[in-house]
């Protein structure tokens, strides 16, 4: 018997470990919901409400092929030895998984155990990210090759053993995963995983690269792909693959019928080879998670969180309107555009000086789509904890005004505002007997900002060290077309943008 084991990859189309397996026998599908990964603190009842529609249609799915999912709740490896005990497994399958630190010790576990029983895992590549990479050097080709290799068929299964029983699965709340306020949050599922794919690259992608930064037309005119490919419900190739043909069927189209859509798809697909860009980084190193990338950042920030200013921050109460819109359209929605994303982060990390590790993880609750690899990576740039990367130091008064200059996104997320004159939405304290309730500002911006500013510039002038691990850092985690021995000699600043490619 050919164990298959589901994990962020739940879908039967390009899913190499299911058609490997059906080569080398008769397979089981299983997918094991682990209450103890559920009790983490980055996960949430959201994403669970996900899962579940996932589930539900990789079962539709797989009993088409001709099996259903056996659906089994508890720890893997008493799981596994269930099933051997009473089946024996000739064969582990699954996809190579990068994810957060509970799933890297668990993965570890699972691998004794196979050891132990002389039960050999596979676990072929499901995307772009390689393990034990020794250098980055050439990635980017590599990723190529790994996006256009031809996508693996759906392979025919026989009948499941009736013997074999599945699990019924919990509730969230029996997990002890909450609603928080979510209203409008995206269904899962390879269905409508395809249709949002479809979507975007034929009707609602036309202006990505113009409305992808403002809130007011992000939510519709970004692909919202990320939760499927963070479930796997679409393997990251066959999206990529569906975009090329897109951009083919640009270029071969009437010059009257292309319009900006080269320039959206061109943008897109960048975006994607990004995607497991920064996953490699979490594979490399996996203690991206919980420390900061940079050792001379160690202690910039105190530990002890201020939980009034975190709080003031989780539920949109700073006094800022586009943090406060963005934090309570993010409760509602499960997802924000990645400008916004970076805005809310940049903030509790400079203006209100926290410690970017407790904010991380209630964000990572928040995000439907949350991929720790991006997640965690994109939270120590933002925080200015890589030490290579520029120090980003976003002005919230100067983006609510470039990005919702009519108060649009601002007023629809934030009532107590909404009859507030257009000249003062971006600054409602200067109107205080207009704000019905809104809160004045937690912290003065100018000067929350210069702080946070010269105690982060100060560090990189003053440490004599800090130079000499960037460049280490760099070698380790940008991506490069040429080997070291073919690159010009530096000239500027390790502290410069990271350029992924």
């Amino acid at each position: 018997m050919q164990v298959v084991w589901f994990k962020r990859d739940l879908r039967i189309h390009d899913h190499a470990a299911l058609a490997l397996a059906a080569q080398a026998g008769p397979v089981l599908p299983l997918y094991i919901l682990e209450p103890e990964l559920w009790a983490q603190p980055d996960m949430s009842a959201r994403q669970y409400a996900f899962l579940l529609d996932c589930l539900r249609d990789l079962n539709d799915a797989l009993s088409g092929l001709g099996h259903r999912l056996i659906i089994r709740v508890g720890s893997a490896t008493e799981i596994l030895e269930d099933l051997h005990r009473n089946h024996r497994i000739h064969a582990l399958w699954s996809h190579q998984e990068t994810w957060n630190a509970w799933t890297y010790t668990r993965d570890m576990a699972v691998s004794k155990w196979c050891r132990t029983h002389a039960i050999t895992w596979h676990e072929p590549m499901q995307h772009g990210v390689f393990r034990r990479l020794s250098q980055r050097d050439h990635w980017a080709k590599r990723w190529h090759e790994q996006m256009l290799a031809p996508r693996v068929q759906a392979p025919y299964l026989p009948p499941a053993d009736p013997m074999i029983v599945t699990d019924h699965l919990p509730s969230g709340e029996k997990l002890g995963l909450f609603a928080v306020g979510e209203t409008d949050l995206q269904s899962g599922g390879r269905r409508a995983g395809v249709a949002v794919l479809n979507s975007f690259l034929y009707e609602r992608g036309r202006s990505y690269t113009r409305q992808m930064s403002s809130p007011v037309t992000a939510f519709d005119s970004c692909s919202r792909l990320s939760p499927h490919l963070a479930f796997g419900t679409i393997s990251l190739r066959e999206a990529f693959q569906a975009t090329e043909k897109r951009a083919k069927d640009l270029r071969d189209a009437a010059q009257t019928e292309r319009g900006t859509w080269p320039r959206a798809i061109k943008s897109f697909s960048s975006r994607l080879r990004w995607h497991c860009h920064f996953i490699q980084k979490l594979e490399d190193q996996p203690s991206i998670e919980y420390q900061n990338l940079h050792p001379a950042y160690d202690g910039l920030r105190p530990r002890e969180i201020d939980e009034k200013r975190l709080h003031a921050w989780a539920t949109g109460t700073t006094g800022y309107p586009m943090i406060d819109a963005s934090m309570r359209a993010l409760r509602a929605t499960g997802w924000l555009n990645f400008r916004m994303r970076a805005m809310v982060m940049s903030f509790s990390s400079y203006h209100l000086w926290q410690d970017w590790r407790r904010p991380a993880q209630h964000l990572a609750q928040m995000f439907v789509d949350y991929e720790p690899g991006i997640h965690f990576s994109q939270v120590q740039m933002q925080s200015g904890t890589t030490g290579i990367n520029s120090i980003r130091i976003y002005n919230p008064i100067k983006q609510s005004i470039d990005q919702d200059p009519k108060g649009v996104f601002i007023r629809k997320w934030i009532p107590e505002l909404r009859d507030m004159d257009t000249a003062l939405i971006h600054t409602p304290w200067k109107a205080a007997s207009q704000m019905n309730g809104y809160p004045m500002p937690i912290v003065d911006e100018p000067t929350a900002r210069r702080a946070a500013a010269d105690l982060v510039y100060g560090l990189r002038k003053n440490n004599p060290l800090h130079r000499t691990e960037a460049r280490r850092i760099v070698e380790k985690h940008a991506s490069r077309k040429k080997p070291p021995a073919a690159r010009k000699k530096r000239t500027t600043s390790p502290n410069q943008p990271e350029l992924p490619f």
